[in-house]
């Protein structure tokens, strides 16, 4: 699969997460706190929770439900209870617009 266009950047505020889904695949979509867009597995390791619901601080997505942190670059867990990572998968920024392709997964 190729990359998939979710959103315009703009449509993503620092500090914040949404989530996308494709093909079936739930997907938070993450400006950090320095305003780069990263994105990983929306499911929480440790319970069905969406991350995209949580809090973005840095470099981490906090797990609203359990307060895992997990690294928006390696997709690993930073704190319990969690302690599987989530995928991260690869980010294009086009002409203002956001690709993702859920193929491509950087690390898991």
């Amino acid at each position: 699969m190729t990359a998939v266009k979710v959103c315009s950047e703009s449509d993503l505020d620092v500090g914040a997460a949404v989530r996308v889904v494709i093909d079936g695949l739930p997907i938070a979509l993450v400006r950090d706190s320095a305003g780069a867009v990263h994105a990983i597995g929306d499911t929480c390791t440790h319970g069905d929770i969406s991350l995209s619901e949580g809090f973005v601080e840095d470099q981490t997505l906090e797990c609203w439900a359990h307060g895992s942190k997990f690294s928006l670059e390696t997709g690993k867990p930073l704190s319990l209870p969690a302690y599987e990572p989530v995928p991260v998968y690869t980010v294009t920024i086009v002409a203002g617009e956001v690709f993702i392709d859920p193929t491509a997964i950087v690390s898991a």
